[in-house]
């Protein structure tokens, strides 16, 4: 099993100034603290929408790499969303699941399906390009350059436990600061923010 904030630490560094992250619930608060960015998209408030603003996002800025930490209870809240991600096949969108086999955020209450659950076979049943799963560390390092440059959609499904506790800061994440700060990001000069 592979510590989220270790995988969101080993994802840091990849993660380029242009790039767009799209997470929710505790991946949202975990990458917010360890990663903080304008280009950050917090979709807390929508529990099974990651996917699908991602989706949007990734249309309208094509020549940005979209990287989406969703968990596998939010996700299991839009499966369709698979689908229509598979049929529009944006470029760079890596779609990293984080399976923990609970709703974290909410009490740690099962989700349907916990253990038996495929989301990498989901995925590429609904046409993704490529779809795999993690349970150590080291190897989902080694395959993160290629997730990041192959074309997309991509899926990493990660087995995971919490890891460290960080702090819930929703008043942030529903904050019209956030909004704004995402917006006037997205919205500079492209060639300047290369």
């Amino acid at each position: 099993m592979i510590r989220r904030d270790h995988a969101l630490i080993a994802l840091r560094p990849h993660v380029k100034e242009r790039d767009i992250v799209v997470a929710v619930y505790q991946s949202c608060f975990d990458w917010l603290a360890l990663c903080p960015r304008d280009l950050n998209y917090v979709s807390t408030g929508a529990m099974g929408q990651a996917s699908s603003h991602a989706l949007g996002l990734a249309l309208g800025s094509p020549d940005r790499q979209l990287i989406v930490l969703d968990g596998d209870g939010s996700l299991l809240m839009n499966l369709g969303s698979l689908v229509t991600i598979a049929t529009v096949k944006p470029k760079h969108f890596l779609h990293i699941v984080f399976e923990n086999g609970v709703y974290e955020v909410n009490g740690a209450h099962p989700i349907p399906g916990s253990g038996n659950v495929d989301f990498a076979n989901m995925a590429k049943a609904a046409g993704y390009q490529d779809a795999m799963c993690f349970s150590d560390l080291q190897t989902f390092e080694a395959a993160l350059p290629n997730l990041l440059v192959s074309d997309g959609p991509v899926m990493a499904v990660l087995k995971i436990v919490s890891g460290e506790a960080y702090p819930r800061d929703y008043d942030y994440i529903h904050s019209e600061v956030a909004r704004q700060q995402f917006r006037d990001a997205l919205n500079r000069d492209p060639a300047k923010s290369r």
